[in-house]
């Protein structure tokens, strides 16, 4: 499942005459030096394998620190001077990482060189010599964008069967409003495809990709983790598949979380059906559909496509349509928490919440809707 290649460093190894495929791809893998990506549909188990990941003493991912979405404050090499404070302001990512800001510039020349920074700063409280990145669902559908912001990045991408994932986003949606808004659903349906699109285009480029799938994580964790390190090229370490004693301190206080703060990797017994008949028809259908067109190879959950009848071409377009309208809308959030005057920002954020400094224990309000003025 995992892919490495050249992506834009030429290596003059490449050329020799005789290597076989393999070792060319472990060759140009272990040439990287830039920053792993963790990615996944919001609920496809990203925090799980996050958490387990830095159990690792050589990985120091930061959780959702997602700078990345707010990339328009640093237009054209001239960065805003409050980025900082901005960045804060979106999702708490600088305190919930113990960042020291003294140490930041006010100016950065880009976006590359401001993420970069942090997560070195992170990565070097743990290990210096730990492996740096970011683990983020809201990712999902730009991995060909980073790559081009990272030529030298390594991405990880988690797949969770689709109809799963519904229920935990509807499930988490009964106690966070990020997972409440409208339309929060379509944008994974859609997305999940949007996802294999962006992977297999990693793949012709040749950037290293190593999937992998929720459902096996959760049976056999260290085969998981170990096909994991050995992309990574780090020895496997077994604190990997346990979660004993790992550390939490960036993720947000958030009932969905439970299972993460446990002690233990499993299943969660069944439940309630949460997904509406429609919803359920329109998975079921796009999953038959895949499965067609790609002669039953992906997705591979559920291994079945039962009996549904494949989604036709004019739903197809409706729902791509919507789904471009939804993440436009996501885009606009973020360009508004870029420009818009920090003060109205925080009285916003202040009204929705009743007292604008709980956001470190909270989620971040910013995804879940774009202030307006009343």
């Amino acid at each position: 499942m995992g892919g490495a290649g050249e992506g834009s460093r030429r290596l003059p190894s490449l050329a020799v005459v005789g290597r076989d495929r393999t070792t060319l791809k472990q060759m140009v893998n272990e040439a990287r030096s830039g920053p792993v990506f963790v990615v996944g549909i919001w609920r496809s188990g990203t925090s799980l394998l996050y958490t387990l990941l830095n159990q690792h003493p050589q990985i120091a991912l930061t959780y959702e620190s997602d700078l990345f979405l707010l990339r328009s404050l640093f237009r054209n090499g001239a960065t805003k001077a409050d980025w900082l404070e901005r960045w804060e302001f979106w999702n708490s990512a600088l305190s919930r990482h113990d960042i020291d800001t003294s140490t930041l510039p006010s100016q950065t020349l880009s976006y590359p060189a401001a993420a970069t920074l942090v997560w070195q700063q992170y990565a070097g409280q743990c290990n210096c010599k730990a492996l740096y990145g970011e683990k983020s669902p809201n990712y999902f559908d730009c991995l060909q964008q980073l790559a081009r912001e990272f030529p030298d990045a390594r991405f990880v991408v988690i797949w969770r069967d689709l109809a799963d994932t519904c229920r935990s986003i509807v499930r988490a949606g009964r106690g966070s409003s990020f997972f409440a808004k409208r339309g929060i659903t379509h944008r994974a349906l859609i997305g999940y495809r949007r996802m294999k699109r962006e992977c297999d285009a990693l793949e012709r480029l040749g950037i290293p990709l190593h999937q992998i799938h929720y459902e096996e994580m959760i049976e056999s964790p260290e085969a998981v983790m170990t096909g994991i390190c050995s992309f990574l090229n780090i020895s496997f370490d077994a604190r990997m598949t346990s979660l004993d004693e790992a550390d939490r301190s960036a993720i947000y206080e958030a009932p969905q979380h439970a299972g993460v703060r446990s002690t233990k990797i499993e299943l969660n017994a069944p439940r309630e059906e949460v997904l509406s008949p429609e919803l359920q028809r329109k998975i079921a259908g796009y999953v038959a559909f895949w499965k067609k067109e790609s002669k039953g190879v992906w997705p591979r959950y559920p291994e079945t496509d039962g009996d549904a009848d494949p989604v036709g071409a004019l739903e197809r377009a409706l729902d791509g349509l919507h789904y471009r309208v939804l993440r436009a809308f996501d885009r606009f959030t973020a360009w508004v928490y870029c420009y818009a005057p920090i003060g109205w920002l925080r009285k916003y954020r202040g009204s929705r919440t009743g007292n604008s400094s709980e956001q470190k224990t909270q989620e971040p309000a910013a995804l879940s809707e774009v202030p307006t003025r009343h």
